[in-house]
């Protein structure tokens, strides 16, 4: 007799294998719940007040969670995360990547009403090393003149594209502090 262990198309269980056991009551209620979610979720309506445009260094994802908390955004914001975020989608060295990030914004304003879209680069960005070079980033004063080029290169992308969008550009630092950027 084949067993439920057994790699064969057609098999049979053997007694005890667990493999046909009945779900509980939890387990039944579980799955309802989760339906329930998931049709919920599926629906993808609502208004939503901003889109977060960030990077994908883990180093500075509480951060970013909590300064949209701070702005009254918990649970009301879409994201887009990207390597070097605002950088990722305006320098030429991601030049592919750039339409994914516009089309998204595109259907984020068009589903959920945005108001505003809210990118933040952050310091010691590996993407921005990449993009502007070593030199550009060696110092605090020439990083964020380098972040606030390229946020001012989003931010008038941005206002092409979308322009009844609130830009609001930042940056992060290394201990969750931010600085306004334009």
């Amino acid at each position: 007799m084949r067993t439920c262990t057994d790699a064969m198309p057609r098999f049979h269980h053997a007694p005890g294998c667990g493999c046909t056991a009945r779900p509980g009551r939890r387990a039944v209620l579980g799955l309802l719940a989760a339906a329930g979610i998931a049709r919920g979720a599926a629906a993808g309506s609502g208004q939503y007040e901003a889109m977060l445009l960030n990077c994908i260094d883990p180093r500075f994802t509480t951060g970013s969670f909590l300064f949209m908390s701070s702005h009254g955004l918990r649970d009301r914001y879409s994201q887009f995360t990207i390597a070097g975020g605002p950088i990722g989608v305006v320098h030429p060295r991601f030049a592919s990547w750039h339409q994914a990030f516009w089309d998204n914004l595109g259907v984020t304003v068009q589903l959920h009403g945005i108001r505003q879209v809210m990118a933040m680069t952050h310091r010691d960005c590996g993407a921005a090393k990449l993009a502007f070079g070593d030199a550009a980033v060696a110092t605090r004063a020439q990083e964020t003149a380098t972040h606030a080029e390229a946020l001012t290169a989003f931010r008038a992308e941005a206002a092409r594209r979308q322009p009844e969008l609130q830009v609001v550009t930042a940056i992060m630092d290394l201990d969750g502090t931010i600085q306004r950027v334009g």
